[in-house]
């Protein structure tokens, strides 16, 4: 019996030592450094799991203020809001476009001086370079695009005059001059553009011979054609000098009024010019009057107006004996410009030239019906050689500048220049006569 027991015990205490034994190897297996690196995904700071999807696009998260001059609806409007989307969707950048219409300029000044939250302003490249306050220098940044390559060197030159840097970038330009009916021209066998007041003169005659009336006139820019005929005469310094001071009489402004009146004399503008605007122009798409002195917003107002598609074509203002300045053209723009306290300039300014270049460029250009920004894409037809008009113009002429010098007097001068054109100086000797008496 004792035997029995104590080979129990001996067999029990074989079985415990055989127990410890097992599961001191199993323990010692899981205790041991991994020999091999863990599974791939469980690894950590590989480049797909920095950022989410979506989340690699440059300017995720950044959210743009412009301010528009266009208003809701219009094709400059739908194409801004066009670009815009398409500007999140490539480089993850909301704009907040606020379409404030064209009298964003009556409170801008008060709007930028209060640093209101605004990164992109729009407006005449004039104002945004001499009445607009906190306005960003953009030189640097437009010279590491190469900007001047597809620009306006004309324009841009003359805002860094104004104020000693580039502070926009132009997003509509516009020429000034004659623009033309052509198949009135080619109807009374004007064979091309008139470059000289001679050749001006012929086909005024052939014009009239033919029974349409050369010159349409609105009373609105009856300063506006004019300026550019004492342009030719005295160059737009000599003007700005005679508005602030007088002394017009004994001048070649004279003759400069002397042209007009031989207009007037001589039939060439249409009857009932000057009309009240747009009543003139309108004539030239009626096929009344081959053409007319005006920007060159006037080829699409004209179209629409009159529900035609006349066959325009632009020419210079031309040269005249013994002028002062016989090649300046008319040049303005409508242009973007970035406030100074942005916290976001580059990414607005990105999308500024997003806007003025290329596809959304051209689209513009073309449902606007305007000029191009970029030159390296076409006009809309009816302003054929618009481009290259403006990309030869040394220096822009301005809207009239040189007789808004004297702001007491700009609009008694304006209301004179209808008078001109209305006939009511005998020559151009008593205009400028009674220019000068403004100045007693």
């Amino acid at each position: 019996m004792k035997m029995k027991k104590l080979m129990a015990l001996l067999l029990a205490a074989v079985m415990v030592l055989a127990m410890l034994a097992g599961c001191s190897s199993d323990g010692g297996n899981e205790t041991k450094a991994p020999e091999t690196d863990p599974p791939a995904e469980s690894k950590t700071g590989t480049e797909e799991s920095k950022a989410p999807e979506g989340g690699d696009k440059k300017y995720e998260g950044v959210e743009l203020t412009m301010w528009s001059m266009w208003s809701t609806g219009e094709p400059q409007a739908n194409v801004i809001s066009e670009a815009a989307a398409a500007f999140e969707a490539e480089t993850g950048a909301k704009v907040n476009i606020e379409f404030k219409g064209r009298d964003v300029n009556k409170v801008l000044s008060a709007s930028l001086e209060a640093k209101e939250k605004i990164d992109i302003i729009e407006d005449d490249y004039q104002r945004i370079a001499n009445t607009y306050p906190n306005i960003l220098d953009l030189t640097d940044m437009a010279k590491a695009v190469n900007y001047d390559s597809w620009s306006y060197a004309c324009l841009n030159n003359q805002v860094i005059e104004w104020v000693g840097h580039l502070n926009s970038i132009v997003e509509q330009p516009q020429i000034g001059g004659f623009f033309y009916d052509k198949t009135a021209f080619e109807n009374a066998q004007v064979t091309s553009a008139p470059a000289t007041w001679a050749e001006f003169l012929d086909a005024c005659q052939k014009i009239k011979d033919s029974g349409v009336g050369p010159i349409a006139q609105d009373d609105a820019y009856c300063d506006f054609a004019f300026y550019h005929t004492l342009v030719r005469y005295l160059g737009e310094e000599k003007i700005a000098e005679l508005d602030k001071n007088g002394g017009w009489s004994g001048t070649k402004a004279e003759q400069a009024a002397q042209d007009i009146i031989d207009l007037i004399n001589k039939g060439y503008f249409v009857d009932g010019a000057p009309d009240a605007y747009p009543a003139s122009q309108n004539k030239i798409g009626f096929g009344l009057a081959a053409m007319v002195i005006c920007g060159n917003y006037v080829t699409a107002e004209v179209d629409g107006n009159t529900d035609t598609q006349v066959n325009w074509g632009f020419c210079n203002y031309p040269a005249v004996d013994g002028g002062a300045d016989n090649s300046s053209v008319y040049g303005g723009a409508n242009s973007l410009a970035i406030t100074e306290y942005s916290e976001n300039a580059q990414a607005a300014f990105d999308f500024i030239i997003f806007l003025t270049t290329g596809e959304w460029d051209q689209k513009m250009a073309t449902e606007a019906k305007q000029i191009p920004a970029d030159t390296r894409n076409k006009a809309y037809p009816s302003l054929e050689g618009s481009v290259e008009a403006l990309q030869a113009a040394e220096k822009p002429m301005t809207w009239c500048a040189g007789l808004h010098e004297n702001a007491d007097l700009k609009d008694t001068i304006k209301s004179m220049c209808v008078e001109l054109f209305e006939g009511k100086y005998a020559d151009g000797a008593a205009f400028c006569a009674a220019l000068d008496a403004l100045y007693k």
